[in-house]
């Protein structure tokens, strides 16, 4: 396996725990996995990255591959307003609604939810997060196992209380045979989110492998006086690839700047290339 990046300098170990001058434990990485080399090589990386970075506001970052039984965190369990990521949530509680009901959904609810993740549409999303109601949110949560995210009980779905960590079990969830979904309507929703309009496919998909398939959800939301909320969650499927990969960023002065945050560098450890998952 040749090295991700030759400009990167090398980073602490998984073991340090930097201390920040509140005398707390700063966010540190955390990976492991079964292949030989490749945890070390990737707490590296993705400390290269925040450290270069994200050096402003807050950042989060989460990550699984199932082929290569790999898990890395970096601040995954920091809260984050939603803003339109809570968007896919909406797109799993829907159906589930729908199996409870024993019906398929209706043109209309197709229609909507088509909007609602390909072109982020909120007005969309505001009709079917009205028709689901709270109670429902909530139950989906509880039965995905998202146990840290919190919708604003106001009804402002843009401003829910997220977590990396919860956003990768949702994009887990979509991906592999489970009790939550049928296979069906989780297809369904990564057709939808393969579908994204090509103006919202910045994010996570930047350095993916030419052969993945690649399902993406992104968001953006300006808080008076806190800055920037810029987010992309992802799935990559087909051709031997199985992980996803979020990044939630916060109190950041730009939304262009925001978007390079998160954006993965195409020669990190966040690219996922063949040079991560394949070969010697």
């Amino acid at each position: 396996m040749r090295a991700l990046s030759s400009i990167l300098v090398a980073a602490a170990p998984a073991s340090a725990a930097p201390v920040s001058s509140n005398g707390r434990t700063a966010p540190h990485v955390v990976c492991t996995s079964d292949k030989p080399g490749l945890a070390d090589r990737l707490t590296q990386d993705i400390s290269t990255l925040v450290s270069s970075r994200y050096t402003k506001g807050h950042t989060s970052i989460a990550l699984y591959d199932r082929t290569t039984k790999t898990s890395c965190t970096y601040d995954a369990d920091r809260r984050h307003d939603s803003a339109s990521v809570v968007k896919v949530i909406v797109l799993g509680a829907l159906p589930r609604q729908v199996q409870d009901e024993h019906r398929d959904l209706t043109g209309a609810e197709r229609a909507l939810a088509t909007k609602m993740i390909t072109r982020s549409d909120n007005d969309a999303t505001t009709v079917l997060w009205k028709k689901l109601g709270l109670g429902r949110i909530k139950e989906f949560l509880h039965l995905a196992g998202m146990k840290h995210t919190v919708p604003d009980p106001d009804g402002y779905w843009g401003l829910a209380q997220i977590n990396a960590s919860d956003q990768l079990t949702l994009m887990a969830l979509f991906t592999a045979t489970n009790s939550v979904l049928d296979d069906a309507y989780r297809a369904y929703a990564l057709d939808l989110l393969n579908r994204v309009i090509p103006a919202q496919r910045w994010g996570v998909p930047a350095g993916a492998p030419s052969g993945a398939r690649v399902h993406v959800k992104n968001g953006w939301l300006q808080r008076t006086g806190g800055g920037w909320r810029v987010h992309s969650v992802g799935a990559f499927t087909g051709h031997g690839h199985d992980y996803g990969l979020v990044v939630l960023t916060s109190d950041h002065a730009d939304m262009a700047a925001s978007v390079n945050k998160a954006r993965p560098m195409p020669t990190s450890g966040l690219s996922w290339s063949a040079t991560h998952f394949s070969g010697p």
